[in-house]
């Protein structure tokens, strides 16, 4: 297994975030994580990257227990990783912001942002970006720093149709080249044409998971989005 999460725990102020948290992600798959707001989605993502350590449980990243390292040392075990919303440097140019990924010339940084659809030259600073711009150069740092897991928050949240579009393309291609990934994802049309498996948060834990089309028709997904 890529990765293996096992009961964890979250809480703040005597509420659980995360609670009982367990699901194994298997190499070379797009793994969608949903769930109604308030879920735990984000704070899972967080404890796994180490932006917040847990109360219990653990997590194993290629056989290695991460549990309760700091950020750069599960970014540097092989884990890369955007938010919730895009964090780009805005005072710095589209160049600078990937070469604090990875220190590499000019005709690689070009290369990657064509992988992602980027059209603007590097010289542009952030803050002139667009918001789907903005998530589109920091896909492109994620996935120029050196990983084994990409762990993407809300990809599509902010941006239009036709981003979300090219962000279906990239996703498809990045598992076609083997890569691993994993999505939290309110556009469930995306999650369902794009997702090999889709696991359910619901008040901190699994509610449950499977194939998207498994999930599509379980009454306990249904009634944890419509409350019925």
């Amino acid at each position: 297994m890529m990765l293996r999460i096992t009961k964890l725990d979250k809480h703040f102020g005597g509420v659980y975030a995360v609670h009982d948290c367990t699901f194994d992600i298997k190499e070379g798959t797009i793994t969608s994580i949903i769930g109604p707001n308030g879920a735990g989605k984000t704070t899972l993502f967080n404890l796994i990257t180490g932006i917040l350590p847990p109360d219990k449980g653990s997590v194993r990243f290629k056989n290695q227990n991460i549990t309760g390292f700091k950020p750069y040392k599960v970014a540097r075990a092989g884990i890369s990783r955007t938010f919730q919303l895009a964090k780009v440097f805005k005072n710095l140019t589209v160049r600078d912001n990937l070469l604090l990924a990875s220190n590499v010339n000019d005709a690689e940084l070009k290369k990657i942002l064509a992988h992602v659809h980027y059209g603007r030259e590097l010289d542009t600073l952030a803050g002139e970006l667009s918001y789907g711009q903005q998530r589109l150069v920091e896909i492109a740092r994620a996935l120029l720093f050196p990983h084994s897991l990409l762990m993407l928050d809300e990809p599509t949240a902010g941006v239009n149709p036709k981003v979300r579009q090219e962000l279906k393309q990239i996703l498809t291609r990045l598992k076609k080249q083997g890569s691993t990934i994993v999505l939290i994802e309110h556009d469930m049309d995306f999650v369902m044409s794009i997702s090999d498996r889709v696991i359910v948060l619901n008040e901190g834990t699994v509610l449950t998971s499977g194939t998207p089309a498994q999930v599509r028709k379980n009454p306990k997904v249904l009634e944890a989005y419509l409350g019925k």
